[in-house]
């Protein structure tokens, strides 16, 4: 995030998933007030209406779109009759998907087929190389890094169970471990694979300046360090590939 963004802006940003609970929280209450007095479909339009606005809060485009679709979902959640034991069941599994220690880094994006294949030009390795995906979600970068390197040896780190189960069922070959990102050592491996979001950035360089060993590489989909420019970079899609030797980083 820039130097220039407003400081309630940065604070509101770091605040994420609170800050969309707040937004839903806050539909919430006006939807009730105004079934206090209107008549529908007024109070779920004026709820609307002001989820939205306030969606318009987060600079990031995925986020504008969670908070403005899951507030309809919510409002189907309640009118749907549910016994409290019920809610109870789905808050564990939502924690259990997305747990806490999560909550700072990035949501569930899927790295897409073949968007790493041209590492293997620009960055080779050795046979038996270790490369590290971290946070690998349900394993799609895994899957991407084993096109790129069929001879590596492929790690995996996340934090949610249930996808730290779906990413092995998925990548049988690679070692899955269910560890934070930020707590694992990297060290020892010839290339870490990020996608991760912009403020997680700094974090990042910070590590890959104390961990990353001569010869290693870090990669980036979609968001580059900050202050750094990176050996090389390429378009998939609507996506970018940011390459930085480990020497570049120091």
């Amino acid at each position: 995030m820039s130097p220039a963004t407003p400081a309630w802006q940065q604070r509101w940003a770091q605040a994420w998933p609170l800050s969309a609970l707040l937004c839903w929280l806050a539909g919430t209450l006006l939807h009730k007030a105004l079934a206090a007095w209107a008549t529908p479909p007024w109070p779920a339009l004026g709820s609307v209406a002001l989820v939205l606005a306030l969606a318009t809060l987060h600079r990031r485009p995925w986020r504008r779109w969670i908070v403005a679709a899951g507030w309809p979902l919510a409002l189907l959640v309640q009118a749907t009759p549910l016994p409290p034991w019920a809610w109870g069941l789905l808050a564990v599994g939502l924690l259990l998907l997305y747990p806490r220690a999560q909550w700072q880094d990035a949501p569930l994006f899927p790295t897409p087929p073949g968007a790493l294949d041209a590492l293997t030009q620009a960055a080779p390795l050795p046979p038996g190389a270790r490369v590290l995906d971290g946070g690998c979600g349900k394993g799609d970068g895994l899957l991407a890094l084993a096109r790129a390197y069929p001879q590596a040896h492929w790690v995996g780190v996340e934090m949610s169970w249930p996808l730290v189960l779906w990413s092995r069922w998925r990548c049988r070959g690679a070692e899955v471990r269910r560890a934070d990102l930020w707590r694992t050592d990297w060290r020892g491996f010839q290339l870490v694979y990020l996608f991760q979001r912009p403020e997680s950035m700094p974090q990042a360089l910070d590590k890959a300046r104390q961990e990353l060993q001569p010869g290693s590489w870090l990669v980036s989909l979609d968001f580059p360090l900050p202050g750094v420019a990176p050996q090389a970079q390429w378009p998939i899609g609507r996506h970018t590939v940011f390459l930085y030797p480990a020497e570049s980083l120091k």
